[in-house]
């Protein structure tokens, strides 16, 4: 009986490859550490996907059902891998449940992990309570709840969105763009414009990258048609006067200092390595790129390689990366995969 190929995380990309594999008929082992599939999207209660402007329980809870309902994928949730051995069509891979899974071939896509906001003390976060991330006010559209003051649930009339926590920011060690959070938060931003009109809604920014059609889809959108306010500065400290919340900073266009009071700030969070990446790294023998992403091999001769034949990686677990490439990255993985599973020969690490 041929061997299946274990797909390890079951977010968009690991769904993706998931699906791809077993539209053709090949078997699935796909193992998650949580206990339901879907990954961050799912876990974390986000909103509106970009630039789809559909649900996450919708878009991802259908990729969700349509693996599920697949019988050629076969599901196991609140696992992780604690050992791993073999070689390319012959590997085995021992589960934290106790079960042993025989494999052709691993696809890593483990994902990310959100940057930790108490790393930028002098913003706010876990000073004052209406200092929030972008995942809690995704959390709080998706819920129904309504965009509110978390100290006491009123309905904000100003809310500033401060970009690049935890990017671009040697000074605490994350020298990366996370590449979504510009576009995320135009469309955040115009959320809370649509369900709080009196609302005024102003992003703080180093530089937009709004990258792609983007640019025009959320960029020039959210302020031509929902009238959010953008400003080029750099931000100093976020305190309170008591009553609002004081953003500091300077105005970089104009080189001048601001200071403007706020019901609500929120960080638009980055995204850091997987913090269990290093684990992950040290089981199955595979390499980390400087910043702690799994690295790939070489992309012009196999996207999805890792330095271990046999074993590939799609999706967020290589670094920043949006859900729809995330989701072709799987796909491209699930044909690395099924050719080692059909006993292709394998190009060895360099």
């Amino acid at each position: 009986m041929p061997k299946p190929i274990l797909v390890l995380g079951a977010g968009p990309a690991g769904l993706s490859a998931s699906h791809a594999l077993a539209s053709v008929g090949q078997q699935v082992v796909l193992v998650d550490k949580a206990d339901r599939l879907g990954g961050t999207p799912i876990l974390s209660g986000y909103a509106k996907l970009v630039p789809s402007g559909m649900w996450a329980k919708d878009a991802i809870g259908g990729m969700v059902d349509r693996v599920k309902g697949d019988g050629a994928v076969r599901s196991v949730t609140s696992a992780t891998v604690q050992g791993f051995s073999g070689a390319p069509g012959s590997f085995s891979a021992k589960l934290s449940n106790g079960e042993a899974i025989d494999a052709a071939a691993v696809i890593l896509c483990t994902g990310f992990t959100h940057f930790d906001s108490v790393n930028k003390p002098e913003w706010g976060f876990g000073t004052f309570e209406d200092v929030v991330t972008t995942t809690q006010v995704e959390q709080m559209i998706s819920s129904g709840q309504g965009v509110r003051c978390p100290s006491d649930g009123r309905k904000p009339k100003r809310v500033a969105i401060l970009l690049c926590v935890g990017s671009r920011d040697r000074q605490i060690g994350r020298e990366w763009c996370s590449k979504i959070c510009c576009t995320v938060s135009s469309n955040l931003a115009m959320e809370i414009r649509e369900e709080l009109p009196d609302c005024h809604v102003y992003i703080y920014y180093m530089d937009i990258r709004t990258y792609g059609l983007n640019e025009d889809l959320y960029y020039w959108r959210s302020q031509e048609e929902f009238k959010v306010k953008y400003i080029k500065a750099r931000i100093a400290e976020v305190t309170s006067n008591g009553e609002k919340l004081i953003v500091k900073g300077e105005d970089t266009l104009v080189k001048r200092p601001i200071t403007i009071p706020f019901d609500m700030v929120v960080h638009a969070i980055g995204m850091d390595p997987n913090v269990d990446n290093m684990l992950i790294s040290a089981i199955f023998n595979i390499e980390l790129e400087k910043h702690g992403h799994i690295k790939r091999l070489d992309t012009y001769s196999s996207m999805a390689a890792t330095s271990r034949p046999g074993v590939f990686v799609a999706g967020a677990a290589t670094g920043p990366e949006t859900i729809d490439d995330s989701i072709a990255q799987g796909q491209g993985a699930a044909l690395a995969a099924l050719a080692v599973a059909n006993g292709n020969r394998v190009q060895a690490a360099e």
